[in-house]
């Protein structure tokens, strides 16, 4: 399956929660389900089936990576020598592009990938555009000097999106995120029944 494209707070409304790495909009005003029978939809009980599926796309579309790399993920979280679901967020957490957006460089993950892709970003001191990247403890992430004037990027360092995680280290006069230690599943930005995406694909991969 390929990346949603669609839109997205009808996304979040489906799920029943906001995702901040797919938009800075939020469902507070409409929580109901999308659709004509939205709001009876969502008084029906959920199946087992359903809760697993439903918090496994809450991972793909907050981080905005494809069936595949999110299975990917989980074989390397198997393993880790650590609980298979903390590895798991842990692994999408330090995604390059997703620390681009905790940084507060770009207002979505998907603003952030594209600021990547388009070879704006600088890891240790050198241009990357690969925004799967897997960051490490010690890794400096900066945009390059031509860059710090694009409109979308002076707009979300004035307004960060989401408050920086304190795994990520901010100096303001660099503007420069230092990755000081790997994210706890505490620190994901929002809820997350992370076993449930384990149990899923307990009998899949």
């Amino acid at each position: 399956m390929s990346r949603f494209t669609g839109p997205r707070l009808r996304v979040m409304r489906a799920l029943g929660v906001d995702l901040p790495g797919l938009s800075r909009k939020t469902i507070e005003s409409r929580q109901t389900p999308p659709g004509q029978h939205g709001a009876k939809a969502g008084r029906r009980r959920k199946t087992d089936f359903g809760i697993k599926l439903r918090e496994k796309q809450k991972l793909r579309f907050n981080y905005g990576v494809s069936e595949r790399q999110l299975r990917r993920l989980m074989l390397a979280a198997r393993r880790s020598t650590g609980p298979t679901g903390e590895a798991l967020l842990q692994l999408l957490e330090r995604r390059l592009d997703n620390v681009v957006f905790r940084a507060g460089f770009a207002p979505t993950i998907l603003a952030a990938r594209q600021l990547v892709s388009h070879r704006h970003i600088r890891l240790n001191g050198k241009t990357v555009n690969i925004p799967s990247l897997l960051v490490k403890v010690g890794d400096e992430v900066t945009l390059k000097p031509e860059s710090m004037n694009l409109p979308i990027v002076l707009d979300s360092i004035d307004e960060p999106p989401l408050t920086r995680p304190e795994w990520l280290s901010w100096d303001e006069d660099s503007k420069t995120g230092k990755v000081a230690h790997f994210p706890s599943a505490e620190e994901i930005p929002f809820p997350i029944e992370v076993q449930q995406v384990v149990e899923y694909y307990a009998s899949r991969i």
